[in-house]
């Protein structure tokens, strides 16, 4: 594209020829623009100190929007080849000669923001599948909600609305198998504000947590947050390291049994004896957190932990993955013990989960909608996971092994040769993914979540890791 504009001081027409936008491309527009400024600048096309046109005029020019111009503009200054001069516009701020090397590119570590919006493939764990999001439902439940003036005037209980709490105390029942009330449930804004909220009434068993190796990192943070040491225990195939979790001498354990973190298999029903017992004996508490116990689809969902013991079992279950992740709504189950610690502190509390959002959903459940989401959502994932694993075969043959963990909607990809910098050569071709450590130096492990990516992206995204694995070779 041929871009022809004017600079002040004279009449100074300056020919783009390097600036190639395709609209039909996956890429977005501001990167594409961003590429060809930037490639310009280091190729010595546009001189240090040349002026660049505003916004406004390269928008029109363009006849792109001003959000993408002022985006490109904005990642090439942070960038540092250009420079923004208040009241004088946009200058190359980079010597580039013909006669000395090309500057390497500044090693700035890019934002949240940023990395996003590089993302065309998604293998990440922090999205939905747009085409499963009930999201047409939802808006009317909520919309319905925000009618009822007299409903959304108050700040509302401090243990979450009754009308979820009794929603609830059905559906874990019939789904995870856990006998509660709806006294004994607080609702909170996903798991880390329940967990907070826990910690100050689990000082009673030490200031001491016990996790498995390379477990829940957000869950972590909480623990340390509150002044808890946290006690990494060692995993095996059939769970966590009874034995280890014994020498600790912690008597707080954190545990997902839905899903192993080695194996991605479910505890089996000897371990999770081996934990009760242990809670009885050492006279601590176990923190079952049950995320996405119910969406299994290769076999029946196994009961919840809690199911089995009600007094030495905290259940903590969230929705984010059955409905929204924004939807930022949890719940925990509490023994009748923590429940006498909570109780009379609880107008001390504020709720952390919108109640608006709460009653809708009270009202998702109670018309079954959610049992109809979950059944949807269980075939879906299920034929997802059948794609993917198909796409890896076809291109990867033997050089692989593949382990389904079915509780993260994920599996993990071994590659049977190490790959230095992985993520960030995926990330550069489009394609988010997630590196593993693993202890065997010359081997990959590459966690691909399956939850949020498009069925038709799978294929092409699975081809861009293979020629990021074959780049190896070439080397």
């Amino acid at each position: 594209m041929r871009l022809f504009f004017c600079i002040s001081f004279g009449v100074i027409f300056l020919t783009y020829d390097f600036i190639e936008i395709e609209r039909k491309s996956t890429v977005p527009m501001y990167q594409q623009l961003y590429r060809s400024i930037s490639t310009a600048i280091k190729n010595g096309n546009l001189p240090n100190g040349t002026v660049l046109p505003s916004i406004r005029r390269l928008s029109g020019d363009l006849s792109l929007s001003r959000t993408t111009i002022e985006s490109a503009y904005q990642q090439l200054c942070v960038e540092g080849y250009i420079i923004n001069k208040p009241q004088s516009g946009y200058y190359v701020n980079i010597d580039v000669s013909s006669n000395t090397k090309k500057q390497a590119d500044p090693q700035i570590p890019l934002t949240n923001l940023q990395i996003q919006n590089r993302i065309i493939y998604n293998f990440g764990s922090d999205s939905i599948d747009s085409e499963t999001a009930d999201v047409k439902l939802w808006r009317s439940y909520i919309k319905d909600i925000l009618k009822k003036q007299n409903k959304i005037i108050s700040y509302g209980d401090p243990q979450g609305e009754p009308e979820l709490r009794n929603a609830i105390s059905l559906y874990s029942y019939t789904v995870r198998g856990v006998v509660c009330s709806s006294d004994t449930i607080v609702i909170g804004a996903g798991t880390q504000p329940i967990l907070w909220l826990l910690c100050g009434m689990l000082r009673q068993y030490g200031k001491k947590a016990a996790i498995e190796k390379g477990g829940f990192s957000k869950a972590e943070q909480i623990f340390r947050d509150c002044n808890f040491t946290v006690e990494h225990i060692s995993g095996n195939d059939d769970g966590i390291d009874t034995d280890e979790l014994y020498r600790s001498g912690a008597k707080i354990l954190f545990v997902n049994p839905s899903g192993n973190l080695i194996t991605g298999q479910p505890m089996k029903m000897n371990k999770r004896y081996e934990l009760l017992y242990w809670a009885e004996q050492c006279g601590g508490i176990i923190i079952e957190d049950d995320y996405n116990g119910e969406l299994r689809f290769t076999s029946r969902p196994i009961p919840a932990m809690a199911s089995m013991d009600n007094e030495k079992v905290i259940y903590i279950g969230s929705f984010s993955k059955l409905l929204l992740p924004s939807v930022r709504i949890g719940y925990t189950v509490l023994p009748q013990s923590i429940l006498n610690l909570y109780q009379p502190k609880a107008k001390l509390y504020n709720q952390t989960a919108s109640k608006t959002e709460q009653l809708a959903l009270a009202r998702y459940i109670k018309e079954r909608q959610l049992d109809r989401q979950l059944r949807r959502l269980r075939k879906t994932y299920a034929e997802k996971y059948r794609i993917l694993c198909e796409a890896l075969k076809n291109q990867f043959g033997d050089d692989i092994k593949i382990t389904l963990h079915e509780n993260s909607l994920s599996l993990i990809l071994l590659l049977k040769d190490a790959i230095p910098d992985i993520e960030e050569k995926a990330l550069s071709k489009g394609l988010k993914i997630t590196c593993l450590p693993v202890d065997n130096s010359s081997v990959c492990a590459v966690r691909l979540s399956f939850s949020g990516i498009p069925v038709n992206d799978i294929i092409p995204a699975v081809k861009i890791l293979k020629e990021i694995y074959d780049e190896r070779e070439a080397k």
